[in-house]
């Protein structure tokens, strides 16, 4: 029996070593590829490394407990634990030396469970090791930041780590002891029916009492270190009116946790005495103080001290620490850098600010991702093998103007083939990639509605100089699925009528499959037999995993935190993605603890101390440190080198891209709403309390979320691109002020918050929306258009302000009432991408439900107010016009060539746009503006009409 027991660990054994070699060694060749093995390296050392440490001492202590316990123990006694002599375990039919070996792997097993949970733990312990200094102390211990964020966390591990060793081998301990009889328990636990209650009695060896003392003792001395890291975590109590060390923690708790810490020792030190001198009744004694001075010290005392002393006087004895937690919380956040400047609102425009305001009127969104993002779907998915993820937001130089865009990648999911289409070889072989993108101006709609597209169709095209010279997208965010590149077999590129395209991957993507072993591996590693057996595999073929953003980025740093949206960039005719990367900590003392909207964790410290950019086609990764000031970042480029660049090896035109990401913006928002005020009273009865305003969106109120704008900042000569969201007072909708980062070099990462008067009525979103909705007309054509099978979404409202005044805008879009469409009998079957037919009711959405009427939102009209005035028209220019009160000739966008006969189709275009006008300007009865759009329309004719006798 015993062999066969030797001979199954022995087996296991082997099979753990073989999975270690089958899962390390694949991603070891990943990391390589991507030029990132000492990183890899130093990984796999720390989590192997401090997971075998915690492996050996809990092994180390068990087996020095164990073997104790052989010494002391002195074997059976009359009375045994089991209710008859031979034992349930002789019954079972196991015999001492079985039950000897199954106790043993049980330890084995636990040990290894263990030791895998902690070494997830590897990060902080590399932390600790190349630790850097904040610069600056705590108010009320001095030591260094970096002391509470790298070192405390550390110990409070290390503690509660040996507290769960210790425990653990004591409980193997007892359980020894009770197996060998050492250890007896007399007695029924349950007593029976009519017996008074009583508890059973232990009996236990003199040995093994002051074995199980010695563990006890150990125990206590482990509880008095807790004390002591106790002191330094009051920084982070809850107890008191702000977040922090308060006046009972600081003048009470402290001194508590000290006493405790001294009288744990003092306990420990009894319990080791009692070895040598046993004095039961004295231990006992001291234990029951022990445990009353804990209950006192710990509860009892603190709830009379707050109670009693700093509840009548809260706000004189809490001052000093509410003001700590103001000024912890706003560096911790990085608010204490904010310019704060004074912005008066008059809402007087004049032409002459309008013309100097060319850029942002050029810029106002009036496209929203959600509706946007469906429209892409229905005009550029082209097949329904592609889908587009989110619309980003970004900004380009188009014809010298500094424009901003929306794009999104046009990525393939695999999943949406026809079933007959989706074999082994189409998922992993033919269809690898997605293709191209879609772009188009915030601001500028096509008589239809629909967006002007500035990169469209496939292959992509662009009438405005966005050239897209590598189209073809491998890592994306869909990309989910591994794929095979360099086979036999063409690769599926994009299609074209009928036919399709076909292409042969060139990029050093993916790793080199060639040999047998790694064939083998992979197809473990994948648990996909095909890879092994397939005969469509090269000397140049390579295997692609790992491919989307998130878990690309996340796999080679995962001790870093990552924006929720990856954004897509178009440089130099390639693509890349930028994900901006953050370090953060939940020790920063006195600071404030959030949630975090990209991992559901808290933390109270944040940097975007990194940006990630990824090669769309070739798969590279590169982060580069744009806050080389961020100690954690420092700590990280100290233990990875290899892994980090400097900010200035970006290359010139990815910079002009990157852009102040909005988690962090929202998060410092959220946060800033609380902590704009300084003064500690105001704090106290927060009397200034900010809120995020909502807005409505659809049907439904939401909260407002930020929004990129290009705006001319007060006091500054040109444009920038900012991320800006207005704040208005706690349970009120005027708006109080907005907030601003700036994304632009050299100010990348600048904010100001720009307060309004309080004595002035400057309108919140609500306001405007509640104003919308009382609009009679406005009111009147939107219960019109929903009574006509169509439904009207509301999109979001953006302020924007210009020079003193704000534009509020809101677009309103119209859109197909969604419906079941069933399958009709007697249809003509409809035809796969290979000619095949889906017959039998197949769904051609495999894994998706049913197919809806095309919903293709429009944008039909857009709302604009300006102070008191408010219009809702078919164009933005128009409903500007409305507001202004006069006519102000707005600045457009500079016409970007077209095709051949370009010019004549931009004349067209004007002149149409003119006739139109001048119909508006009749149904009006304004025939002064009649009169004057058709004088405009009839120079334009006269212009086509030259054009076209000078080519002739």
């Amino acid at each position: 029996m015993k062999k066969i027991w030797i001979i199954g660990a022995a087996g296991l054994l082997v099979l753990f070593l073989v999975w270690s070699v089958v899962s390390i060694y694949p991603e070891w060749l990943w990391f390589t590829n991507l030029d990132f093995s000492p990183v890899f390296w130093t990984m796999l050392a720390a989590k192997f490394g401090f997971g075998f440490l915690i492996w050996f001492l809990l092994i180390l202590i068990i087996t020095i407990n164990l073997v104790l316990a052989r010494r002391l123990s002195p074997g059976p006694r009359p009375v045994m634990l089991f209710r008859d002599e031979r034992g349930e375990a002789s019954q079972m039919g196991l015999s001492g030396g079985t039950l000897n070996v199954l106790f043993m792997a049980l330890i084995l097993i636990l040990s290894f469970v263990i030791a895998s949970k902690g070494s997830a733990n590897w990060d902080m312990v590399l932390r600790y090791l190349y630790q850097q200094d904040f610069g600056h102390g705590d108010p009320i211990f001095g030591r260094d930041v970096g002391f509470y964020v790298f070192s405390l966390p550390f110990w409070m591990m290390v503690r509660d780590g040996l507290m769960i060793l210790f425990v653990f081998g004591g409980l193997i301990t007892i359980v020894w002891y009770l197996k060998e009889g050492s250890l007896q328990i007399i007695g029924d636990v349950i007593q029976g029916e009519g017996k008074p209650p009583a508890l059973p009695k232990i009996a236990v060896a003199p040995g093994v009492k002051k074995h199980l003392v010695f563990l006890a003792g150990i125990i206590v001395l482990l509880l008095a270190w807790g004390y002591y890291l106790k002191v330094f975590g009051l920084l982070y109590s809850t107890q008191g009116p702000a977040f922090g060390a308060s006046y009972t923690d600081v003048h009470f708790r402290i001194w508590a946790y000290w006493a405790l810490f001294f009288a744990s020792l003092l306990f420990a030190v009894l319990l080791f005495v009692d070895l040598f001198r046993p004095r039961a009744k004295l231990l006992w004694i001291s234990g029951g103080i022990w445990v009353g001075l804990i209950l006192v010290l710990s509860n009892l005392l603190p709830m009379a001290v707050q109670k009693f002393v700093v509840k009548p006087n809260e706000l004189a004895k809490e001052t000093p620490y509410i003001a700590y937690n103001l000024d912890y919380t706003r560096k911790a956040y990085n608010l204490d850098d904010i310019d704060e400047v004074g912005f008066w609102v008059d809402n007087k425009l004049t032409e002459e600010e309008i013309k100097n305001e060319e850029a942002t009127i050029q810029n106002i969104r009036i496209w929203d991702e959600r509706p946007l993002l469906q429209t892409y779907r229905q005009i550029q998915s082209m097949r329904l093998y592609y889908d587009f993820n989110n619309v980003d937001v970004d900004r380009y130089h188009i014809n010298r103007q500094y424009r901003q865009v929306m794009l999104s990648a046009r990525e393939l999911m695999i999943n949406q083939l026809p079933p007959q289409a989706n074999t082994w070889v189409n998922r992993h072989l033919i269809f690898t990639h997605g293709y191209g993108l879609v772009a188009n101006p915030v601001n500028e709609v096509t008589s239809e509605g629909l967006p002007r597209l500035f990169i469209k169709d496939l292959p992509p095209s662009s009438d405005v100089g966005l050239q897209v010279d590598r189209p073809e997208i491998y890592y994306g965010e869909k990309t989910d699925q591994y794929v095979l590149v360099k086979t036999k077999t063409k690769e599926f590129d994009f299609p074209k009528g009928d036919k399709n395209v076909y292409t042969f991957y060139e990029g050093e993507g993916g790793v080199p499959i060639t040999s047998f072993l790694r064939r083998l591996l992979f197809s473990i590693e994948f648990m996909d037999p095909q890879i092994f057996f397939t005969t469509y595999l090269t000397p140049e073929s390579r295997i692609m995993y790992n491919r989307r953003i998130h878990k690309r980025v996340a796999t080679i740093a995962p001790f870093l935190d990552y924006d929720r949206d990856p954004y897509l960039v178009l440089s130099g005719g390639k693509l890349y993605w930028i994900l901006d990367a953050y370090a953060t900590s939940d020790m920063y003392p006195y600071s404030q603890r959030s949630s975090a909207p990209f991992n559901n964790r808290r933390l109270n410290y944040i940097r975007n101390s990194v940006k990630v950019v990824v090669d769309a086609y070739h798969g590279k990764v590169s982060f580069y440190v744009i806050d080389d000031k961020d100690p954690i970042a420092k700590t990280y480029k100290k233990i990875f080198p290899d892994l980090f660049k400097p900010f200035k090896d970006m290359p010139e035109d990815l910079k002009k891209h990157v852009r102040y990401p909005k988690d962090l913006f929202d998060i410092q928002a959220r946060t800033y709403t609380r902590y704009h005020m300084r003064d500690v009273q105001v704090f106290y009865n927060q009397e200034d309390l900010w809120q995020i305003p909502d807005e409505l969106y659809g049907e439904q109120r939401q909260r407002m979320e930020p929004y990129y704008i290009i705006i001319k900042l007060p006091g500054e000569e040109k444009e920038e691109f900012l991320v800006i969201l207005p704040f208005t007072p706690s349970k009120k909708d005027n708006m109080i002020g907005w907030l601003a980062a700036r994304s632009d070099l050299p100010h990348y990462g600048t904010l100001a918050v720009f307060k309004l008067p309080k004595e002035k009525l400057v309108y919140g979103p609500m306001q405007i929306e509640a104003r919308i909705d009382q609009q009679t007309e406005i009111s009147r054509e939107f219960s019109l258009w929903s009574q006509r099978g169509s439904r009207v979404i509301r999109g979001n409202l953006l302020a924007i302000p210009i020079c003193n005044s704000f534009i509020y805008v809101e677009p309103i879009y119209l859109e197909a009432k969604q419906e079941e469409r069933e399958p009709t009998a007697g249809a003509p079957a409809q035809r796969g991408i290979f000619g095949k037919s889906r017959t039998g009711g197949q769904a051609a959405y495999p894994g998706r439900q049913r197919p809806k009427t095309a919903a293709l939102p429009e944008l039909k009209r857009v709302v604009v107010a300006l102070g008191n005035r408010l219009a809702m028209k078919e164009t933005l220019d128009r409903a500007i016009f409305s507001v202004l009160g006069e006519e102000v000739a707005l600045p457009r966008p500079t016409p970007s060539p077209t095709a051949p006969g370009g010019e004549e189709t931009g004349l067209g275009a004007r002149a149409l746009k003119r006739y139109n006008e001048a119909l508006d300007r009749l149904q009006q009865g304004d025939w002064a503006g009649y009169g004057k759009k058709l004088e405009e329309l009839k120079g334009l004719l006269k212009e086509m009409a030259g054009k076209t006798e000078n080519k002739e």
